[in-house]
């Protein structure tokens, strides 16, 4: 994507709406995150946490005529059409889901290496010919986020928090200057979430990389980011410092039940 533009946040999200059918999933939404910020994005499911992700790294193409979308400076969408170019400008945005999205059949170590296919040529990635300096990135990334002793091993025969670890690491190696993780422990034990979530939290401060997680459980949000942006029904109804949410800022976004958003981040 290149290098940001002067002055621009890093994410700049304005009157965006996304609908399916007549379903409106994402109503207005406006956002910024400044560059090297981890942000929290919490709601009931539903609520639209997963479509704004989408739709800010292109996967999910908002309404027509509908706002505009820029990371760091450089148009991703606008008017419910995608960027030109938008193969190169995603390179800078490393995407980690809930269900992993590694090749059970791959070993981890080339899942990993699967991040650096924007840098080299279709056909050398096609037939696992990626350079020596990527290789190295690959296993450098996969000791830092602590799964390096596995790296010869099947993706499929990882556990959970193995996998998303290796994710972590394969947008390390894709070099993202911004992580999009979308409900990325919502599968895991407690004490997994915690090493994934410290990992995210690790990136966002030692490497100045912008974070923009959804999660379920609110004390994980409040625990690991400084910022929460609460959206209920596909609208952001809370925007500002984890540590300030109120209990009626909790209800308003999760209803009565609201402590069974809560997942001890102690038990962890």
């Amino acid at each position: 994507m290149g290098k940001q533009t002067k002055n621009a946040p890093a994410l700049h999200v304005q009157d965006t709406s996304v609908a399916f059918g007549d379903f409106i999933a994402l109503h207005n939404a406006d956002l910024q995150v400044k560059e090297g910020e981890m942000v929290a994005l919490i709601g009931a499911s539903g609520s639209g946490k997963s479509t704004l992700l989408r739709t800010i790294d292109g996967l999910q193409v908002a309404a027509p005529g509908s706002g505009r979308i820029e990371v760091f400076g450089r148009k991703v969408q606008r008017d419910g059409r995608l960027a030109k170019g938008l193969h190169y400008r995603r390179r800078d945005i490393g995407m980690i889901f809930q269900s992993f999205n590694l090749v059970g059949r791959l070993s981890l170590f080339s899942n990993v290496l699967i991040g650096a296919l924007g840098r080299i040529p279709s056909w050398r990635g096609a037939l696992g010919l990626y350079p020596a300096e990527d290789r190295k990135m690959a296993m450098d990334a996969l000791e830092r986020v602590g799964v390096a002793e596995f790296a010869g091993r099947r993706a499929s025969k990882l556990s959970g928090g193995q996998k998303q670890r290796g994710a972590i690491a394969r947008a390390l190696v894709q070099g993202a200057q911004m992580i999009l993780a979308d409900e990325p422990i919502a599968s895991l034990d407690p004490v997994s979430a915690r090493k994934v979530m410290e990992q995210l939290q690790e990136l966002n401060e030692r490497d100045g990389i912008t974070i923009l997680v959804s999660l379920h459980q609110v004390d994980f949000a409040i625990r690991y980011c400084k910022r929460v942006v609460a959206l209920k029904a596909g609208k952001i109804i809370y925007d500002g410092p984890a540590n300030k949410m109120t209990k009626k800022d909790m209800i308003a976004v999760y209803g009565d039940e609201y402590e069974d958003a809560f997942w001890s981040a102690e038990a962890a």
